[in-house]
């Protein structure tokens, strides 16, 4: 087998430049999957998948309509019934992307500037499982077959938390059936220090509405017997939180799985020091619960955000009202064992009883998904440490994701097989971001280790 990876590896890289022009296809569709202006352009680019992983000879290559965007579906089984069967799962849509917002160079129309590429999806999430399309091309043409069994799933609706997808998938387990799924939509942060992630934070995101008077009221009139709404917002969202930085929301920290001592030691193999944080996000101080170190706050710890706010008049000049409404979006990232529907719960019940009788409140759930965590010790998680040590060139870290991929969690539950997330881009490449980027040497590298990842799943015992 050797001998074949070795020619798959040879033919990567001698088509290089294929790879990119055809990446660059795929990233100059505008594939915005939250905006309905954009429904023509998310089918232009699922057919543009199914129609690329046919020409690459695999079978059951195409659109699978849901209730939602599109899905695409692949698969190649020759290397036959008795090797292991991997299933990649990648996602086609991207957020959001305009001048306007701060990019320097058109978000849809690929530009390379000093070996980086700067588009939308560059990095999240196309240009990295493009890279797994290119490993399984590289066996196939280079040898004509690859050393196991490669199903593809990818999605449209990542970005708004798969809502599609899940039903789709517990509809399908059969067809998707494998023994390990493999997810290239995670990041590093730096090249030397390749990681595999292993957890993931799930997602509750709701909204509360406040509401006092029918109307706007003009405040010298009717100011000093009116509960501002937008005052009694501040108020209650300043009692979710403790001064130290931790939640105050009773029981919110209930069902945290502790972190071992293995598990933050894992962590401290790629720091973050405060002053590193401070110059990455342009803050002028850290913050939060100080019995864990900024690298655990941000990946292994739960959160509550405040997401956007919004309440009376912000135009030019004063408009001396009352407003009658005002609004919160808030989203809290979890992490293993805690359960989103609960922690919605716990939120609303705190909102709640947090508000004065002299304002109305509503609370609502829009979105919920679930937290991953998956043990590092796993045969697979083994196997990615060497195909990266081979095809990266350095020695990974496990580590935790902050991000939430909600399709995690419920692939590891439904299909009962590990999810090995293998990411392949740089933490500061922009992702959500203006003039989002990815290095085009990583896309290289990664298509390295991708294909060595199939070998070394290969050989592992049956």
């Amino acid at each position: 087998m050797i001998k074949t990876t070795e020619a798959a590896r040879a033919y990567a890289r001698a088509n290089t430049q294929r790879f990119l022009d055809e990446l660059f296809e795929m990233l100059r569709i505008p594939s915005v999957g939250a905006d309905p202006e954009h429904a023509a352009d998310m089918r232009r680019n699922a057919e543009w998948l199914a129609a690329h992983l046919a020409g690459l000879g695999l079978n059951q290559a195409r659109v699978v309509e849901t209730s939602g965007r599109p899905l695409v579906y692949g698969e190649w089984l020759g290397a036959g019934p008795d090797k292991r069967t991997v299933l990649i799962y990648g996602h086609y849509d991207v957020m959001p992307a305009a001048m306007e917002d701060g990019w320097k160079t058109p978000p849809f129309e690929p530009t390379i500037k000093d070996g980086i590429i700067y588009a939308r999806g560059a990095t999240d999430d196309k240009g990295q499982f493009f890279i797994q399309i290119k490993a399984l091309e590289s066996y196939l043409k280079a040898g004509g077959a690859a050393p196991v069994n490669v199903k593809f799933l990818l999605e449209g609706e990542e970005e708004a938390s798969s809502p599609s997808l899940v039903p789709w998938v517990r509809e399908h387990k059969d067809l998707l059936q494998a023994d390990v799924c493999v997810i290239s939509d995670s990041s590093m942060a730096a090249v030397e220090t390749p990681a595999i992630t292993h957890s993931l934070r799930g997602m509750t995101y709701l909204e509360a509405e406040v509401r006092g008077p029918r109307e706007d009221l003009h405040s010298g009139l009717w100011g000093g017997a009116t509960h501002n709404p937008a005052l009694a917002l501040v108020e209650i969202l300043g009692k979710l939180y403790n001064a130290d930085g931790t939640i105050a929301i009773p029981g919110f920290y209930d069902d945290v799985a502790p972190l071992t001592e293995a598990e933050r030691a894992m962590l401290a193999k790629v720091p973050m020091t405060e002053e590193n944080f401070m110059a990455a996000t342009g803050v002028p101080a850290v913050w939060g619960d100080a019995n864990y170190t900024v690298r655990e706050r941000i990946s292994a710890r739960p959160t509550l955000d405040i997401n956007g706010l919004w309440s009376g008049y912000s135009g030019p000049g004063p408009k001396t009202i009352i407003p009658a409404r005002a609004g919160v979006k808030i989203s809290a990232r979890l992490v293993g064992n805690q359960d989103s529907h609960k922690i919605y719960d716990l939120i609303r019940k705190a909102i709640l009883e947090a508000a004065p009788p002299t304002v109305n409140v509503e609370v609502r759930l829009l979105t919920t998904g679930k937290p991953a965590l998956i043990p590092f010790d796993l045969p697979e998680m083994q196997a990615a440490a060497r195909a990266f040590e081979r095809g990266w060139g350095y020695t990974p870290v496990f580590t935790r994701g902050g991000g939430s991929i909600p399709i995690v969690a419920e692939l590891a539950d439904l299909m009962k097989a590990p999810v090995v997330m293998m990411g392949y881009g740089l933490d500061t490449d922009g992702l959500h971001a203006p003039n989002e980027h990815y290095r085009i040497d990583m896309f290289e590298r990664g298509i390295q280790t991708a294909i060595v990842y199939l070998d070394e799943l290969a050989q592992l015992p049956a």
